[in-house]
Protein backbone atom coordinates (compact mmCIF):
# COMPACT_ATOMS: atom_id res chain seq x y z
CA UNK A 1 0.00 0.00 0.00
CA UNK A 2 1.10 3.57 -0.60
CA UNK A 3 -0.11 6.95 0.58
CA UNK A 4 -3.37 7.96 -1.06
CA UNK A 5 -4.51 4.41 -1.90
CA UNK A 6 -8.24 3.75 -1.43
CA UNK A 7 -8.76 0.41 0.30
CA UNK A 8 -11.42 -1.40 2.33
CA UNK A 9 -10.51 -3.19 5.54
CA UNK A 10 -12.10 -5.37 8.18
CA UNK A 11 -10.83 -5.02 11.72
CA UNK A 12 -11.51 -5.71 15.36
CA UNK A 13 -9.78 -3.58 17.97
CA UNK A 14 -9.12 -4.76 21.55
CA UNK A 15 -7.51 -3.30 24.64
CA UNK A 16 -4.49 -5.50 25.33
CA UNK A 17 -4.67 -5.36 29.13
CA UNK A 18 -8.30 -6.48 29.35
CA UNK A 19 -8.88 -8.20 25.97
CA UNK A 20 -12.01 -6.03 25.72
CA UNK A 21 -13.23 -5.23 22.19
CA UNK A 22 -13.80 -1.49 21.69
CA UNK A 23 -14.52 -1.37 17.95
CA UNK A 24 -15.19 -3.74 15.05
CA UNK A 25 -16.45 -3.84 11.47
CA UNK A 26 -17.80 -7.37 12.01
CA UNK A 27 -21.53 -7.55 12.86
CA UNK A 28 -21.28 -10.92 14.62
CA UNK A 29 -18.38 -9.72 16.77
CA UNK A 30 -20.31 -6.56 17.67
CA UNK A 31 -23.31 -8.66 18.77
CA UNK A 32 -21.15 -11.06 20.75
CA UNK A 33 -19.33 -8.23 22.56
CA UNK A 34 -22.45 -6.18 23.29
CA UNK A 35 -21.39 -3.37 20.92
CA UNK A 36 -24.03 -3.89 18.23
CA UNK A 37 -25.86 -0.78 17.03
CA UNK A 38 -28.77 -1.31 14.60
CA UNK A 39 -28.12 2.00 12.82
CA UNK A 40 -24.48 1.12 12.04
CA UNK A 41 -23.63 -0.43 8.66
CA UNK A 42 -21.18 -3.27 9.32
CA UNK A 43 -18.71 -4.70 6.83
CA UNK A 44 -15.43 -3.59 5.21
CA UNK A 45 -14.84 0.13 5.71
CA UNK A 46 -12.98 2.66 3.57
CA UNK A 47 -9.47 3.76 4.49
CA UNK A 48 -7.42 6.26 2.50
CA UNK A 49 -3.85 5.30 3.32
CA UNK A 50 -1.94 8.09 5.05
CA UNK A 51 -5.07 10.25 5.39
CA UNK A 52 -4.72 10.52 9.16
CA UNK A 53 -8.27 9.46 10.06
CA UNK A 54 -7.03 6.39 11.92
CA UNK A 55 -4.39 6.08 14.65
CA UNK A 56 -0.87 6.53 13.29
CA UNK A 57 0.29 3.05 14.32
CA UNK A 58 -2.49 1.39 12.34
CA UNK A 59 -1.92 3.64 9.33
CA UNK A 60 1.80 2.81 9.40
CA UNK A 61 1.21 -0.96 9.49
CA UNK A 62 -1.39 -0.81 6.70
CA UNK A 63 1.18 0.86 4.44
CA UNK A 64 3.34 -2.28 4.77
CA UNK A 65 0.55 -4.71 3.80
CA UNK A 66 -1.05 -5.88 0.57
CA UNK A 67 -4.58 -6.76 -0.53
CA UNK A 68 -5.81 -10.03 0.99
CA UNK A 69 -3.27 -9.96 3.80
CA UNK A 70 -4.34 -10.55 7.41
CA UNK A 71 -2.33 -9.35 10.38
CA UNK A 72 -2.57 -8.96 14.15
CA UNK A 73 -1.02 -5.64 15.15
CA UNK A 74 0.01 -4.33 18.56
CA UNK A 75 -0.02 -0.54 18.90
CA UNK A 76 1.59 1.37 21.75
CA UNK A 77 -0.22 4.31 23.39
CA UNK A 78 2.19 6.72 21.67
CA UNK A 79 1.14 5.37 18.25
CA UNK A 80 -2.50 4.98 19.30
CA UNK A 81 -4.56 7.49 21.25
CA UNK A 82 -1.62 8.94 23.15
CA UNK A 83 -0.54 8.78 26.78
CA UNK A 84 -2.87 9.92 29.53
CA UNK A 85 -2.27 13.59 30.32
CA UNK A 86 -2.88 14.63 33.97
CA UNK A 87 -3.50 18.17 32.74
CA UNK A 88 -6.61 16.90 30.96
CA UNK A 89 -8.26 16.19 34.32
CA UNK A 90 -10.33 19.24 35.32
CA UNK A 91 -12.27 20.19 38.45
CA UNK A 92 -15.34 22.24 37.49
CA UNK A 93 -18.19 23.81 39.40
CA UNK A 94 -21.47 21.96 39.11
CA UNK A 95 -23.05 25.30 38.20
CA UNK A 96 -21.29 25.06 34.79
CA UNK A 97 -23.40 21.98 34.06
CA UNK A 98 -26.63 23.32 35.53
CA UNK A 99 -26.43 26.28 33.15
CA UNK A 100 -26.71 23.75 30.31
CA UNK A 101 -29.46 21.72 32.02
CA UNK A 102 -27.02 18.84 32.56
CA UNK A 103 -27.24 16.73 35.72
CA UNK A 104 -23.74 15.16 35.85
CA UNK A 105 -23.08 11.70 37.28
CA UNK A 106 -19.98 9.46 37.39
CA UNK A 107 -19.39 7.68 34.08
CA UNK A 108 -21.42 10.17 32.07
CA UNK A 109 -20.01 10.90 28.59
CA UNK A 110 -20.66 14.32 27.09
CA UNK A 111 -19.25 17.10 24.94
CA UNK A 112 -17.87 20.30 26.47
CA UNK A 113 -16.21 23.04 24.45
CA UNK A 114 -16.24 20.70 21.43
CA UNK A 115 -14.27 18.08 23.40
CA UNK A 116 -15.52 14.67 24.45
CA UNK A 117 -15.13 14.04 28.18
CA UNK A 118 -16.15 11.66 30.97
CA UNK A 119 -17.41 12.54 34.44
CA UNK A 120 -15.18 10.93 37.08
CA UNK A 121 -16.89 12.11 40.27
CA UNK A 122 -19.44 14.58 41.63
CA UNK A 123 -18.84 15.81 45.17
CA UNK A 124 -19.64 18.96 47.22
CA UNK A 125 -20.61 21.04 44.21
CA UNK A 126 -17.46 20.06 42.29
CA UNK A 127 -17.30 17.82 39.24
CA UNK A 128 -14.10 16.01 38.26
CA UNK A 129 -13.94 15.68 34.48
CA UNK A 130 -11.52 13.66 32.33
CA UNK A 131 -10.87 15.13 28.88
CA UNK A 132 -8.42 12.36 27.91
CA UNK A 133 -9.54 10.05 25.13
CA UNK A 134 -11.06 6.90 26.71
CA UNK A 135 -8.32 4.82 25.05
CA UNK A 136 -5.45 7.14 26.01
CA UNK A 137 -2.66 5.21 27.72
CA UNK A 138 -3.91 1.86 26.38
CA UNK A 139 -1.95 -0.65 24.31
CA UNK A 140 -4.20 -1.76 21.47
CA UNK A 141 -4.45 -4.98 19.49
CA UNK A 142 -5.98 -4.91 16.00
CA UNK A 143 -7.02 -8.01 14.08
CA UNK A 144 -6.82 -6.57 10.56
CA UNK A 145 -7.51 -7.70 7.01
CA UNK A 146 -7.18 -5.68 3.79
CA UNK A 147 -10.18 -6.80 1.74
CA UNK A 148 -9.80 -4.84 -1.48
CA UNK A 149 -8.17 -1.96 -3.29
CA UNK A 150 -10.41 0.54 -5.08
CA UNK A 151 -8.94 1.67 -8.40
CA UNK A 152 -11.69 3.32 -10.47
CA UNK A 153 -12.55 6.97 -9.79
CA UNK A 154 -16.31 6.34 -9.76
CA UNK A 155 -15.94 3.57 -7.18
CA UNK A 156 -13.63 5.72 -5.04
CA UNK A 157 -16.21 8.52 -4.94
CA UNK A 158 -19.02 6.10 -4.11
CA UNK A 159 -16.90 4.64 -1.30
CA UNK A 160 -16.27 8.11 0.16
CA UNK A 161 -20.02 8.83 0.10
CA UNK A 162 -20.75 5.48 1.77
CA UNK A 163 -18.14 6.20 4.47
CA UNK A 164 -20.16 9.27 5.48
CA UNK A 165 -23.45 7.31 5.32
CA UNK A 166 -24.47 9.16 2.16
CA UNK A 167 -26.06 6.99 -0.52
CA UNK A 168 -25.12 7.90 -4.08
CA UNK A 169 -27.61 6.94 -6.79
CA UNK A 170 -25.09 7.72 -9.50
CA UNK A 171 -21.68 9.33 -9.98
CA UNK A 172 -21.04 11.15 -13.25
CA UNK A 173 -17.54 12.24 -14.29
CA UNK A 174 -16.84 14.59 -17.18
CA UNK A 175 -13.27 15.78 -17.59
CA UNK A 176 -12.32 17.32 -14.20
CA UNK A 177 -15.89 17.69 -12.94
CA UNK A 178 -17.94 15.33 -10.78
CA UNK A 179 -21.68 15.17 -10.26
CA UNK A 180 -22.93 13.05 -7.35
CA UNK A 181 -26.62 12.16 -7.59
CA UNK A 182 -27.90 11.50 -4.08
CA UNK A 183 -30.51 9.01 -2.89
CA UNK A 184 -31.11 10.74 0.43
CA UNK A 185 -30.99 14.22 1.93
CA UNK A 186 -27.50 15.12 3.14
CA UNK A 187 -26.59 18.16 5.23
CA UNK A 188 -23.97 20.65 4.13
CA UNK A 189 -21.43 19.52 6.74
CA UNK A 190 -21.39 15.99 5.28
CA UNK A 191 -21.12 17.35 1.73
CA UNK A 192 -18.15 19.45 2.82
CA UNK A 193 -16.35 16.40 4.29
CA UNK A 194 -17.00 14.41 1.10
CA UNK A 195 -15.68 17.19 -1.12
CA UNK A 196 -12.62 17.68 1.11
CA UNK A 197 -11.71 13.99 0.84
CA UNK A 198 -12.17 13.98 -2.94
CA UNK A 199 -10.19 17.20 -3.49
CA UNK A 200 -7.42 16.03 -1.15
CA UNK A 201 -6.89 12.69 -2.88
CA UNK A 202 -8.27 12.92 -6.42
CA UNK A 203 -7.63 15.23 -9.36
CA UNK A 204 -10.97 17.00 -9.81
CA UNK A 205 -11.70 20.73 -9.94
CA UNK A 206 -15.47 20.84 -9.35
CA UNK A 207 -18.01 18.72 -7.46
CA UNK A 208 -21.77 19.09 -7.79
CA UNK A 209 -24.42 17.39 -5.63
CA UNK A 210 -27.88 16.79 -7.06
CA UNK A 211 -30.92 14.76 -6.15
CA UNK A 212 -33.97 13.42 -7.96
CA UNK A 213 -37.27 12.03 -6.77
CA UNK A 214 -39.45 9.32 -8.28
CA UNK A 215 -43.21 9.06 -8.04
CA UNK A 216 -44.22 6.16 -5.81
CA UNK A 217 -46.02 3.41 -7.69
Amino acid sequence: MKKGDFIKINYTGKIKETDKVFDTTEEEVAKKEGLFKPDVKYGPTLIIVGHGKIVSGLDEEISKMKVGEKKIIEISPEMGFGKRDPNMLKLLSISEFKKQNIDPYPGMILNMDNLSCRIISVNSGRVRVDFNHPLAGKTLIYDLEIKESIEKDVEKIKAVCEYYDCESQEVKIEMKEVEIVLKNDVNERIKKMITDDIFDHMDFSKIKFSQFFERKK
